[in-house]
This record gives C-alpha cells, structure tokens and sequence, in this order.
C-alpha cells in the first residue's frame, strides 16, 4: 500500500505508473463484526455506543467484476447510516449482505462475517474491471453510493426505483471508510480539482440526497421565490439544502439548535434562522401526545421572520419529533419532502392539515447518478462549497461515528483513510484561491 500512497501523494502518477503496482491481498477498513450484531440489546439508542462496535481490521481485498472500479481512498466521511451500522439499528446490515449475496455468485462476495462500512469517498482508481471505458487507474475520483443492477425495467427512468438498488457501503460491503473501496463505475464523479481529499469526500452522500429532496423534480422542484424551512440546516443533509436553496433563489428559513450552528447558516448566507433551543419549542407534551400550540407557535415565528410567508417546502428529515410541526405549517398546497427520520420512523401528524390544505408528502431516497452528478459538478464550479467541520484519522472512526450519533457535530466529519494529513489533493490552486473563505468559513477557520 505504501508504493500506492507514494504515487498518488506525487500528484502526477499515471495509469501505467498504478498498473505497474501489485494491488495487495488485503487492506485496513472499517468494520462491523457479525458476531457483534446482538452486543447493544436492551439499550436504548442514544446509549449504544458506536467507539465499542466500530473496529478497523484487516480485510481481504475483493475480487473485481465486470462493471466496477477498485478505488485507493484517499478520505471518507460519517453519514448517519454509518451510525445506523454501527448500533445495529434499524437492523443488522448483516441481513441487507445476506439477503444481496443470494442474488449471483458475484453479489456472494460481500456476504461475510465482517462488514466494511463508509458511503462517501474521495480517492484515485486503481483498476477496473471489464467493461468499463470512461474511467481508468490514475483518475481522481469521488463516489456517490447508490448501487444499482438495472436489470429491471423498473429503474431505467429512474434508477432510485430498481428494485435492486441499495446504498453502497450500508447494503453492501467494500465501503468507503478503508484503504481501499470497491465501486460500480456509474458511481465515480469527477473529484472538484480545487478541494483537499477530506473536503471533496464529505458531500457525496448528503449533497446528492438534499439534491433529489429539494431541487430536482423527483423531490419538491424548488424553485426561484419559494420559501424553504430546513430542519437541522448547519447539518450534514440542512447545510447543504441551506446552500442549493440560497443558490437556487429560494428564501432558506433554518432551524438549528444553538448558536454556533446558527452562525454556521448566517456565514453561508442564510438571515432567517431559528434557534428552537432558544424558543424552547416541545413538540410533544410526552411520549404520545403532540402538542398543536407549538405547531401554531412555530407557524407565527416563520410568518414574523418572512413577512407573511408560509413555507411553500419543508426539508425533514428528523421524523417523528417534528413531523406533525412540518405537516401544520406547510402553506396551503406546500409539500412536505422527507427522508432519513433520525429522531423516529413512527410519524404522526393531523390529516386535517394536509387533506384540507390540498398539502403533498414526497418520500425522498438519496439521488439517481443524474442527480449526483449534478449536486458534484455544482460543488466542483465552486457555487456550492463543502461543509466539512471536524476530520478524523481512520483508527478514531469510532469516535468520529459516536459525535454524530450525539449530534456533537457541525456539518460533516471527516475520515482520512490513505491520506496522511488534511489538506492534501487540492489541483486547482486558483479556483480554490476564488473559493477559500466560503471553502474556510464552515470549518471554523
């Protein structure tokens, strides 16, 4: 691996130079272990501890089949289906492997007792498997991670609905928190020359999904004059629907809960935020009883903060906490576009408010290769800029993991696998010259 590392951190290491190198037997990632999978039963959540579950151990390096590309990582980054991994919750993600490795003897491959996890990378390939033509070893690359077969006519006018779609590195194995990483080659974008490794990995997943749920017409077809109100708007998925709302002309009304995180909108642009920590909002009198005051209260603060204005969309994405909140005070006709459901997937909310208001729910699921590229190629002209705010080496993947899972963090944090430090990677000097302060502003810097 060292001989690999050496070429890339050259910044002019050709495809002849990588194909001279032996790809070795095996590589670090991270992992789940299958004989783990029952390690937190009893506990509650919040209590599950991913530090204790999350191991970096030594892994076979897989096969390469027809159609993928085997990836040196460079950096990664933690989602929240990381965390999800790693407490064992909703399910095991041994039962996703399980169930894709019964589909073909090649899909076999990532049924195993160990899980390497990790949905986001940054990195250069290194081979590719037959059948692929656009991509070769030496290209600097990043990953979104829908995994999908098209082998049904499902999925061909939107690859979001074959049945056999799955997210990389959550539903199947070879993930991007390793050394190495396994990928489709209709998963690799060009990596946005003028960004480091960490900063290019961390918006692929969340980029993409706030992408699909905001802007494109698969999700609430923003557009130009709408008012947005974004739950959780300094985070992974809320700052950047933050961004593409301000950069698409919508009115971005965020929702944080605490000072810092709103000054992380106001330095992206954004002037009407709400602190609901501050305002004190409960949602809920106790564990079964919502409370519509609180709606009524809400609905009152965004009308005092935009002069009149309903949201015409809601971006959700906590669940069941605010769900009934985000139903009530969509305008009339608004849509209410939701995915993920970090705070509860059980969520209850007043038909009323939705029937007689003539309001939409849109389910939204990451992003088509489409979508992706489109959220990538806006980041790579500088329009939207990563909000990356903490980088972890890959040995405290599991303390990285844990600050999410505690909502500890701001924005994205970042894992470096191959790279030795932060700061590597950047090409274009002078497109990143044009972008640093808006590039520094979300780290703090």
């Amino acid at each position: 691996m060292k001989d690999i590392l050496d070429a890339i951190l050259t910044g002019s290491a050709s495809g002849d130079d990588l194909l001279s190198l032996a790809v070795p037997e095996s590589y670090r990632g991270v992992t789940v272990r299958k004989n783990e999978a029952t390690m937190f039963e009893g506990l509650e959540s919040r209590d599950k501890d991913p530090r204790t579950s999350l191991h970096v151990d030594e892994v076979a390096t897989p096969q390469l089949g027809p159609g993928e590309a085997l990836v040196a990582v460079m950096a990664s980054s933690i989602n929240y289906n990381t965390v999800w991994t790693s407490i064992f919750e909703p399910v095991s993600t041994f039962t996703f492997l399980e169930r894709y490795g019964k589909m073909s003897p090649l899909s076999k491959r990532h049924d195993l007792p160990y899980h390497v996890v990790g949905s986001d990378l940054a990195g250069v390939v290194l081979r590719t498997g037959p059948g692929v033509h656009i991509w070769s070893p030496g290209d600097e690359v990043v990953a979104h991670c829908l995994s999908v077969e098209l082998e049904s006519p499902d999925g061909h006018d939107d690859t979001m609905l074959d049945p056999e779609q799955r997210i990389w590195g959550f539903e199947t194995n070879f993930g991007g928190l390793a050394e190495l990483a396994l990928v489709k080659s209709n998963q690799l974008m060009p990596k946005p020359a003028h960004l480091s490794w960490e900063e290019a990995a961390s918006p692929g997943l969340v980029g993409s999904t706030a992408y699909r749920q905001l802007v494109s017409r698969n999700g609430a077809d923003m557009k130009q004059g709408d008012t947005v109100l974004i739950w959780g708007a300094s985070g992974g998925l809320g700052s950047y629907a933050t961004q593409f709302a301000l950069n698409g002309g919508a009115t971005p009304v965020c929702v944080v809960s605490s000072d810092d995180k709103a000054d992380i909108c106001r330095a992206m642009g954004a002037e009407l935020i709400i602190d609901r920590h501050a305002e004190g909002y409960r949602f809920w009198k106790d564990e079964t009883t919502q409370d519509p005051k609180e709606w009524r209260r809400l609905g009152a603060k965004i009308r005092d903060l935009t002069g009149g204005d309903d949201p015409d969309i809601v971006l959700e994405h906590p669940g069941r906490e605010t769900f009934g909140a985000s139903t009530f005070v969509a305008r009339k006709g608004g849509t209410i576009v939701t995915c993920a459901s970090t705070s509860g997937y059980l969520h209850e909310y007043d038909n009323r408010y939705l029937w007689m208001n003539l309001k939409r729910i849109i389910g939204s699921h990451f992003a088509n290769y489409r979508e992706a590229w489109e959220a990538n190629r806006l980041i790579a002209k500088g329009s939207v800029h990563p909000t990356l705010s903490q980088t972890y080496p890959l040995e405290q993947t599991g303390e990285a993991a844990w600050q999410v899972h505690r909502n500890r963090h701001q924005g994205k944090v970042g894992v470096l696998c191959l790279a030795p430090e932060e700061g590597l990677g950047v090409r274009d000097h002078r497109l990143r010259e044009t972008h640093l302060h808006a590039i520094n502003r979300f780290r703090g810097t």
